[in-house]
């Protein structure tokens, strides 16, 4: 463990916390101390949902401390079981509580002695895992023990519907953009005649799991959730599954090809003759989607050979930088996710997209290497986006996290060819407002002109005098930031700490030389 101040990923229980309150009538129950039960406060104002989140806090207070748990948990369980009714709770510890080494599982074995509810206690490990494996982990173990009742009890469904459909699983609260690429989804795949057959976990009830074997095959639209569970399902019932996120023209056309793939595989038999989804791609490319368009446009050829910086989540990250790369000729410099754990999987995807790549938790290191790329645009999370402004690089935000901002209440997915769009909209963007932000600064837009420190480091062992700071001040405010680095870099080079008007003259003869 160490102290940050910043997480890409939460601790685990913010995981199990999210996939249980994207559930119906799910309740979980956090054994934690105060403080770690933030998450009802961010989910509340970052869905904006009118309900409260289903998620109670057993605290973890002195008297615990001093004599453990004993009837505590127990009575937040049943308690809950009598107000609510829930089909399902889930109680989990936190990482701090975790130190106190208690035996949860008697509690939790005791508990549902005397509940209506199904009781089961999230099998992660919270110090091995994040936010994000949580989450995934979660997901496996409800929908195994669900499945694994239903066989016990002969209600598993196992035969397939009359027509082509599919399970979405992996888009939960608090992702950024997650409900509206579910929408997205489901009218793709309307379009191609497929059936919903489930939605996990949002919006969907563990009274249902017993009916997902009954969908054609799975659709895993984020790696990061979903994954595991596909992968038990593709083992336990055959269901094969299709992980490509359908981002991009490009991707999208493959994740329609392996759709036709598998569903071809019963159709002969269960519809007679077999599905050909070539016309929708070739229609779709060309009239709804405006990417393929705008790649060849004049605009987008402006931006060719420019330099650009990924981070974030693996699934996106990897995503934006095909596009950026492949659709829309920009130079991915540097590509970096925060998933460790599926760091193979990311290296393998951007082979030939990218120079660099950079597996991190650790935001520090990401600011660092931007500030040495000197980038045109950043995508990332709010986290790149902060790293943009105090280096005057513009940001697009593509995962969570993320601030509320980027919840947006208009549609806006980015899988699909209306994704497509969307995506466009927020790659060319950031690079056009270093022109407006000179314009700005031509007609006295902004407020002051007073030059902002775009170091990252924390022991800045450089000063501009007045007149070199009025002399900066001059240069325009989309090659500011970039002349001020190039200066200073020339300063420590030649080990200069107090900067004149000659230095920047100095950098930039030393630069031309």
């Amino acid at each position: 463990m160490k102290l940050a101040y910043w997480m890409y990923a939460g601790p685990a229980h913010i995981g199990t916390s999210r996939v249980a309150s994207s559930s119906k009538n799910v309740h979980a129950v956090m054994h934690a101390p105060l403080g770690d039960d933030y998450f009802n406060v961010t989910r509340s104002m970052l869905e904006r949902e009118r309900d409260f989140t289903p998620v109670t806090a057993s605290m973890v207070d002195r008297h615990v401390l001093a004599r453990g748990s004993q009837e505590r948990v127990i009575n937040n369980i049943t308690r809950k079981d009598k107000e609510q009714r829930p089909d399902l709770i889930v109680p989990t510890p936190t990482r701090t509580s975790s130190i106190l080494q208690e035996d949860l599982q008697n509690l939790v074995d005791r508990a549902s002695l005397s509940s209506n509810s199904d009781v089961i206690l999230a099998d992660v490990n919270h110090y091995r895992v994040n936010e994000l494996e949580a989450a995934d982990r979660t997901l496996e173990q409800i929908v195994r023990y669900y499945s694994n009742k239903a066989r016990g009890q002969g209600t598993l469904n196992q035969c397939l519907t009359d027509k082509p459909s599919a399970n979405i699983i992996g888009t939960f609260t608090s992702g950024s953009h997650n409900q509206h690429d579910c929408r997205e989804l489901k009218r793709l795949l309307r379009d191609l005649g497929i059936g919903i057959n489930r939605v996990i976990p949002e919006g969907g009830s563990v009274g249902d799991l017993r009916n997902l074997p009954k969908a054609w095959f799975n659709i895993v639209p984020y790696r990061e959730v979903g994954l595991m569970t596909a992968t038990y399902s593709e083992k336990e019932f055959g269901m094969p599954y299709v992980s490509v996120t359908p981002m991009g023209v490009v991707d999208t056309a493959e994740f329609i090809g392996q759709i036709q793939k598998h569903i071809n595989t019963w159709a002969p038999t269960l519809l007679g003759r077999k599905v050909n989804y070539g016309s929708y791609i070739d229609n779709q490319t060309k009239f709804v989607s405006q990417a393929a368009w705008f790649s060849r446009s004049i605009d987008c050829q402006n931006l060719t050979g420019k330099k650009a910086v990924v981070s974030g989540d693996a699934t996106h990250a990897a995503s934006i930088t095909k596009i950026l790369a492949r659709e829309m000729g920009i130079h991915v410099s540097r590509a970096g996710t925060y998933c460790k754990h599926d760091a193979e999987w990311f290296n393998e995807q951007l082979q030939g997209f990218r120079d660099e790549i950079l597996i991190t938790e650790d935001h520090t290191k990401v600011g660092d290497m931007i500030a040495r790329t000197e980038p045109s645009a950043i995508f990332g999370t709010q986290m790149e986006r902060h790293i943009g402004k105090r280096l005057a690089i513009p940001c697009g935000v593509i995962p969570a996290p993320v601030h509320i901002q980027n919840f947006t209440l208009g549609y806006r997915p980015f899988p699909g060819y209306e994704g497509t769009n969307q995506i466009a909209d927020l790659v060319y963007n950031p690079f056009t407002l270093g022109m407006e932000d000179h314009l700005l600064d031509l007609l006295g837009g902004h407020d002051t002109k007073e030059v902002i420190t775009e170091s990252l480091s924390t022991d800045e062992d450089l000063t501009w005098n007045l007149e070199s700071k009025l002399e900066l001040n001059k240069i325009p405010g989309f090659v500011r930031g970039k002349i001020k680095r190039n200066t200073e870099k020339f300063a420590r080079r030649k080990g200069i700490t107090n900067i004149t008007i000659d230095v920047p003259y100095a950098a930039k003869e030393a630069l031309n030389a």
